[in-house]
């Protein structure tokens, strides 16, 4: 079982608190603390990057990754400036400001990164943004539209044989009922 490390006592008698225990399980951050972190691009790139691996990562990966990003490109055609760009502003600023509000657990000496419990704060923030997976809803309801379309053709053709007022009600039906499943799974996750 983890121990609290004290730091000092506060005027009214308590002890602050930090590493590992209770009191890092009760922390939580205001909306405002959660805006001000998310303001920014690159923040809010590590914060998706140590999301996505389950180990910690070393400042030049992470570094990389978000150059590529920004840049268009991948980590292999990417120039030294624009690397040591993004390294130096995580190093100094990015980085040093997420560990010190307890979201990130920054090593400066050995040059890695790792999230801490109170990172998962931001998931329901940072949730689509990942530019390499798809919104699985417009997944969805592409394949509606896809699946609808097919049908109408081939009502067209003589394919299948139904009326166009039946033909428009199994449309309506079906984004009706993809809509009512979105409907509840956004309600139900908020």
């Amino acid at each position: 079982m983890a121990d609290t490390v004290t730091h000092g006592d506060h005027s009214d008698g308590r002890q602050s608190a930090t590493a590992s225990g209770p009191a890092e399980d009760a922390a939580k951050l205001e909306p405002d603390d959660i805006y001000h972190i998310l303001q920014t691009s690159r923040r809010r790139h590590v914060l998706e990057y140590l999301r996505i691996g389950d180990e910690p990562m070393t400042l030049r990966t992470l570094a990389e990754r978000i150059a590529a990003r920004e840049h268009g490109t991948t980590v292999e055609n990417l120039t030294s400036s624009q690397r040591q760009r993004v390294y130096i502003s995580l190093y100094q600023s990015h980085l040093p400001k997420l560990d010190t509000r307890g979201i990130v657990e920054y090593d400066k000496d050995r040059g890695t990164v790792e999230s801490t419990p109170l990172a998962a704060e931001f998931d329901p923030y940072l949730t689509g943004l990942d530019e390499s997976s798809p919104d699985p809803w417009l997944v969805r309801y592409a394949a509606t539209v896809g699946c609808c379309g097919l049908v109408l053709a081939a009502i067209g053709v003589g394919l299948i044989p139904l009326s166009w007022a039946l033909a428009a009600v199994l449309v309506v039906v079906t984004f009706a009922t993809v809509t009512a499943g979105h409907a509840y799974t956004e309600l139900s996750t908020a």
